[in-house]
C-alpha cells in the first residue's frame, strides 16, 4: 500500500480511468452530504485556508496487461467523493458556458474555463469511446454521469436519477453566485485535499480494506459489503455475469435509491429462513458470511438463489405481483407492516412458485394471516409475541393439505399467541376504540368495499363522527341522547357504529341527527355503503348506535375470516402428550432442600418465558423446550448445572460465568454450562436462559 497526500485537482488529472468496479454500492448521496460539501468548499475558497481535507481514495490497478495508454483504476473507496466533486465540476463547467453565452466577451474564471473545466478534471481528452471518460460509475449510474459530462442534461428538467439529481441541486447553487461568488467555489475546489491510496495487488486484500473503511460519507450499508463479498472475488468475467444475470437487476427490483435498506430488510428474512436464526440488523453480513461459509453450494448457486428469493419479496413487500388477488392480499397484509410474517411469506411464495401451493390457496393463506394481525389487534392482544409465532410457523405445516394444516396452527394457538375467535372479535369490535387506532382507513376501506366490484378511494373521504367529537352538545343533541348524554358521548363516541366514511366532514360539523341525514351530500344523499343504513333511521341514541355495531361487526367477521375446521380435523393436528417414563421422583436432588426450592423458582421463571414451552423429565436431566430443548437441566447436591443450547460464541455473558463445553462428554444439549448455586443468581441466570430460547424461536 502507498498513500500520498495531494490535491483532488492533481488527483483527477492523472491520465487514468476511475472505475467503480460493479460490487460497489450506488452512488448514494443526498442533498445533507452535498451541502456539506458545498459549504466546506465555499468556505475553503473565500478564506485564507491551505486546504481542505475531505477523504481518501483507495485503488488498485485492473490488471498489468492492459494494451490501453490509461490505466484502469479500480476504486475501492471514495467513489462518493469523487462522483459528487466531479458533479460540482461539471456544473461548474456548464454555468460558465451558460454566462458566456449571454457575454459580449468570452469569461474566464481565475484563469480556467468551461473547456479546461472538463479537459483536465472530467475527461480524457486524446482518448475515444469508453476511455474518454475519467470516471465511470456501475451501470445503474454511468449513463447519468456521462450525459452530464457530454452535456446532454438538460439542467432546468427534473429527474429522479441521483446523479442528475445532485448537479442540478449544484447548478442550482450556482447560477445564484456572482462571478466573484464563482471565483470562491473554483478557489475551494483547488484546496481539496486527498490521500491518494494505491493497492498493491499481490500484498493488500482489498476485500479486508473494504470492510475497515470507515471514511467521510455515508458509512457501507450490510448490502454493500454482502456484494462486495460476492463479487470481489470472482474475476472480472464472472463479476459481469453474476452482476448482469442476479445483483442489478434486483437492485432495479428494489428501486434504487432505496435498495440498500430493501436489501437489508430481504436479507434478514431470507437468513432468518435457510438458517432459523435472525441475525440482528447490524449483523446482517456476518451472517450471510456464515451461511455461505457453511453452505455446501456454490457462490454462484447462491447469489441465484438470493435472487429468486427477492423477486418474491419485492413481489409482496413492494407490491409488484403480477396476480391481481394476490397483489390485494399483499397490499391489505402490508397496511399493517406484519414484516415478521416475511420469512414465511418467503417460503409460502417458493411453494407457490414450484406448484406446492395453488393460487387461491396462497391467496387465503395470506388472508388468514392479514386476520390474525388485524383480530389480534383489535382484541387487545400484545404484539410481542407474533415474531415467535411466525418463526415456527411453518415447522410440520403438511404441505400436501397446505390450507387444512394452515388453518389448524392458527386454530392451535393459544393464549397470548391466539388467533381471537368470533365470539371475541365480534365483542370488542363494538366496544373499543376505533378511531384513535393505526390505519383506521385501512378497517374503513376494506369494510366500505367488501364484495364490492367498484371499490371506493377512501383517501378521498375523512371520518365523520355521527355524534359530533365536541363535548359541548347542542341542546338537540342533548335530547336526542337522553338523560345520560355525557355517558353515551363518552362511552360510544370513538366506537365502531359512531364512525362512517364522508366526502362533507365540514359542512356537517356538529349538526343534529336529521340535519346530517337530510342535506345535501348528508347520510341519506350519500353512495357509500356505510352510510345506507343511517338513511333510514329517525333517531341516533345509544340504542342506535350499539345496533349499528352489532350488524357492522356482523360483517367484519365475513371481512376478516377466522378459519374454520370440524373438531375431528382439529384434532389430527393436536400434538399427542408424550408420556416421560421419568418424572420428579427420579431426581431425588430436587426433592432435597435447598435445592428443591431454587428448582421450583428456575422452573416458574422458565414457563413463564413463553406459554408453549414444556418441561419434561429424562433419566439424568430435565428438559425445558419448545419445538426443541433450549436449556436442560442437571440436579446436583450443590444446586443445578444448566446446559444452554448454543454456541458458545453466541452467548452474551458479561460475568464471564458461562463454561465451554463443546467436545466435553455432558449430559443435556449445547456448548454453554452454567451453574446455578443459589436464588440471588437466578435473574443473571436467566438472562442468559433467554438469550437460548431467543435463538429457537429466531428474534
Amino acid at each position: 500500500m502507498k498513500a500520498t497526500e495531494t490535491r483532488l485537482f492533481k488527483f483527477l488529472q492523472k491520465s487514468a480511468q476511475f472505475i467503480i468496479p460493479i460490487y460497489q454500492r450506488q452512488y448514494s448521496w443526498t442533498y445533507a452530504q452535498c451541502e456539506q460539501l458545498w459549504n466546506d468548499i465555499l468556505r475553503a475558497g473565500s478564506t485564507g485556508l491551505e486546504g481542505h481535507f475531505i477523504g481518501s481514495v483507495v485503488y488498485v490497478e485492473r490488471s498489468l496487461y492492459s494494451h490501453s495508454d490509461v490505466p484502469e483504476l479500480l476504486v475501492i473507496d471514495g467513489q462518493q467523493r469523487l462522483t459528487s466533486n466531479s458533479l460540482l465540476i461539471a456544473a461548474l463547467s456548464h454555468e460558465i458556458t451558460k454566462r458566456n453565452e449571454k457575454a459580449e466577451q468570452k469569461i474566464e474564471i481565475d484563469g480556467t474555463n468551461a473547456k479546461k473545466l472538463k479537459n483536465y478534471y472530467l475527461c480524457n481528452a486524446e482518448e475515444d469511446g469508453e476511455l474518454y471518460y475519467k470516471l465511470v460509475l456501475t451501470q445503474s449510474d454511468n449513463e447519468a454521469l456521462h450525459k452530464i459530462v457530454d452535456g446532454k442534461v438538460d439542467f432546468e428538467e427534473e429527474s429522479v436519477h441521483r446523479v442528475e439529481h445532485n448537479c442540478r441541486f449544484f447548478a442550482g447553487k450556482l447560477a445564484n453566485l456572482d462571478d466573484d461568488e464563482l471565483s470562491h467555489i473554483y478557489k475551494g475546489l483547488q484546496k481539496l485535499i486527498i490521500v491518494d491510496i494505491a493497492l498493491d495487488k499481490d500484498k493488500d486484500d482489498p476485500q479486508l480494506i473494504f470492510e475497515s473503511l470507515n471514511s467521510t460519507g455515508l458509512a457501507l450499508s450490510q448490502a454493500d459489503l454482502i456484494r462486495n463479498y460476492v463479487l470481489m472475488k470472482q474475476d472480472i468475467k464472472e463479476q459481469n455475469r453474476l452482476y448482469k444475470n442476479y445483483w442489478f437487476p434486483m437492485e432495479k427490483n428494489f428501486g434504487h435509491g432505496e435498495y440498500s435498506e430493501r436489501f437489508n430488510a430481504f436479507m434478514r428474512d431470507f437468513l432468518t429462513l435457510r438458517t432459523g436464526y435472525t441475525p440482528r440488523k447490524d449483523e446482517v453480513y456476518e451472517g450471510f458470511k456464515t451461511y455461505v461459509t457453511k453452505s455446501t453450494e456454490s457462490i454462484q448457486d447462491i447469489v441465484a438463489e438470493v435472487y429468486r428469493y427477492s423477486t418474491y419479496y419485492a413481489a409482496f413487500t413492494l407490491e409488484a405481483e403480477s396476480q391481481t388477488s394476490l397483489r390485494e392480499a399483499f397490499k391489505d397484509l402490508n397496511s399493517y407492516k406484519v414484516d415478521v410474517a416475511y420469512p414465511l411469506l418467503l417460503e409460502m411464495y417458493n411453494d407457490y412458485d414450484h406448484k406446492v401451493l395453488a393460487l387461491d390457496e396462497f391467496v387465503e393463506c395470506v388472508r388468514y394471516i392479514e386476520s390474525y394481525a388485524f383480530r389480534r389487534l383489535v382484541c387487545w392482544i400484545p404484539t410481542n409475541s407474533m415474531n415467535k409465532t411466525f418463526a415456527r410457523f411453518s415447522v410440520g405445516l403438511k404441505k400436501d393439505r397446505y390450507v387444512e394444516s394452515f388453518k389448524a396452527k392458527f386454530l392451535l394457538l393459544t393464549g397470548n399467541r391466539r388467533m381471537p375467535l368470533d365470539s371475541e372479535f365480534e365483542h370488542n369490535l363494538q366496544t373499543k376504540d376505533m378511531y384513535n387506532m393505526r390505519s383506521r382507513s385501512y378497517w374503513l376501506r376494506k369494510l366500505e368495499n367488501y364484495h364490492h366490484k367498484d371499490p371506493i378511494h377512501v383517501t378521498e373521504y375523512t371520518i365523520e363522527h355521527v355524534m359530533p367529537q365536541n363535548p359541548n352538545l347542542s341542546k338537540a343533541w342533548q335530547e336526542a341522547l337522553g338523560e345520560n348524554w355525557q355517558e353515551v358521548h363518552e362511552t360510544y363516541l370513538h366506537t365502531l357504529g359512531n364512525l362512517t366514511l364522508t366526502g362533507y366532514n365540514s359542512e356537517l360539523s356538529d349538526r343534529s341527527f336529521q340535519e346530517k341525514q337530510s342535506m345535501e351530500g348528508g347520510f341519506a344523499d350519500s353512495h357509500l355503503r356505510l352510510n345506507k343504513g343511517l338513511a333510514k333511521l329517525v333517531n341516533w341514541d345509544e340504542h342506535a348506535i350499539q345496533q349499528r355495531a352489532k350488524e357492522l361487526s356482523k360483517t367484519m367477521l365475513d371481512v376478516w375470516p377466522c378459519p374454520q375446521l370440524d373438531e375431528e380435523t382439529l384434532n389430527s393436528y393436536r400434538q399427542p402428550e408424550v408420556q416421560s417414563a421419568y418424572s420428579l421422583e427420579d431426581h431425588p436432588y430436587l426433592n432435597k432442600e435447598p435445592v428443591k426450592t431454587l428448582y421450583e423458582k428456575f422452573k416458574t421463571q422458565v414457563l413463564a418465558l413463553d406459554e408453549d414451552v414444556r418441561e419434561e423429565f429424562l433419566k439424568k436431566y430435565v428438559a425445558f423446550k419448545l419445538d426443541t430443548n433450549f436449556v436442560d437441566v442437571v440436579p446436583q447436591a450443590s444446586g443445578l448445572r444448566l446446559s444452554l443450547n448454543m454456541k458458545f460464541d453466541e452467548i452474551h455473558d458479561p460475568l464471564k460465568r458461562c463454561r465451554d463445553i463443546s467436545g466435553l462428554g455432558r449430559w443435556g444439549n449445547g456448548d454453554v454450562e452454567i451453574k446455578l448455586a443459589a436464588v440471588n443468581e437466578l435473574d443473571y441466570v436467566m438472562e442468559l436462559v433467554q438469550q437460548a430460547l431467543d435463538l429457537q424461536v429466531g428474534e
